[in-house]
């Protein structure tokens, strides 16, 4: 979860899976470090705020970022060695697995 939590919060300047941004106190240190507190030219923070305009997380992955890990569905084909594809679990999907998950763990 962590390279595409870095990649969201440096492409959008948002803070993505992370608790109490708005009222924790960060030092000069941390706004340096975190992408999302840095401070820009006029320029560049109006190329973020439009692309905030479009950016929008599902609110169950964003309970999964702040948990720290991801549902994922690996869909490689067979026969490929080395190698596997997926995709983030999202929406209707996310829901039907995480009930089915919460149901196996019950028994």
């Amino acid at each position: 979860a962590a390279p595409f939590r870095q990649w969201y919060e440096a492409h959008y300047a948002l803070p993505l899976g992370r608790k109490n941004v708005a009222e924790k106190k960060y030092t000069e240190e941390e706004r340096a470090e975190l992408p999302f507190l840095k401070k820009r030219s006029s320029k560049t923070q109006r190329k973020f705020n439009e692309r905030q305009k479009g950016s929008f997380v599902d609110p169950g992955v964003q309970e999964q970022f702040v948990a720290g890990k991801l549902y994922a569905c690996i869909s490689s084909r067979p026969g490929k060695c080395g190698r596997s594809d997926g995709y983030v679990l999202e929406g209707q999907e996310l829901t039907f697995y995480t009930r089915k998950l919460k149901a196996k763990k019950g028994k």
